[in-house]
């Protein structure tokens, strides 16, 4: 059983920058699609940015579009999320997931196609 453990989460203020990583134990994840998925108190969880097996494709939400970037080193068996120009509606507990299908060319922004996750790191963007 692969485990997600994230990390470089935080308190930030509004405009900074923040690197966020996902480490998978237990097992290789070079071949999964893997995703970051967003939740605040009261809501669900929504996807962030999404990157395929062997990173030629990539997804992002709307709302971090431009200030955003999700990269992976399979030989490290790690991804990232790099955040700039924070807002404080951004703050957030965020969450790493990957997909136990491989091989998949195409990333989804369903919560429901991810099957393992980790247990989530809080974000805080001050004003």
């Amino acid at each position: 059983q692969v485990q997600l453990v994230e990390s470089g989460g935080g308190l930030v203020r509004a405009g900074g920058s923040l690197r966020l990583s996902c480490v998978a134990s237990g097992g290789t994840i070079s071949r999964n699609n893997m995703a970051w998925f967003r939740q605040v108190p009261g809501e669900g969880r929504q996807f962030v940015a999404g990157i395929n097996w062997n990173g030629t494709r990539t997804e992002y939400t709307d709302a971090v579009k431009g200030r955003c970037t999700i990269f992976r080193d399979n030989a490290k068996n790690t991804m990232y999320l790099q955040l700039s120009s924070l807002k404080p509606e951004d703050t957030a507990v965020y969450y790493c997931a990957a997909d136990s299908v491989t091989l998949q060319f195409a990333v989804s922004v369903r919560l429901s196609y991810y099957d393992w996750w980790g247990q989530g790191i809080q974000v805080t963007v001050s004003q």
